[in-house]
């Protein structure tokens, strides 16, 4: 199996992940192709946990930015109107 270049989305990365999965749980593979598989599975398993992690920043960012005061309505309990 050639290298891929670049970095699937979530998406493809987890789609591709389950077809590895099936494939194994189906049998019929020598040795070789099994081992090949769960390599490339073990690959796309952490893409998808890069792309939850990020997720998880992002988030755990937006929630800080929001509740962080801002100077306006903090009288009201930092409510706009």
């Amino acid at each position: 199996m050639a290298e891929e270049t670049t970095t699937p989305s979530y998406e493809q990365a987890r789609e591709e992940l389950t077809e590895v999965v099936r494939r194994l749980e189906a049998g019929g593979l020598t040795l070789e192709q099994s081992i090949e598989l769960w390599e490339r599975g073990e690959r796309l398993a952490a893409v998808c946990e890069e792309w939850l992690q990020g997720a998880r920043v992002k988030l755990a960012a937006a929630m800080a930015r929001r509740s962080e005061p801002s100077g306006k309505g903090d009288d009201e309990g930092g409510r706009p109107f």
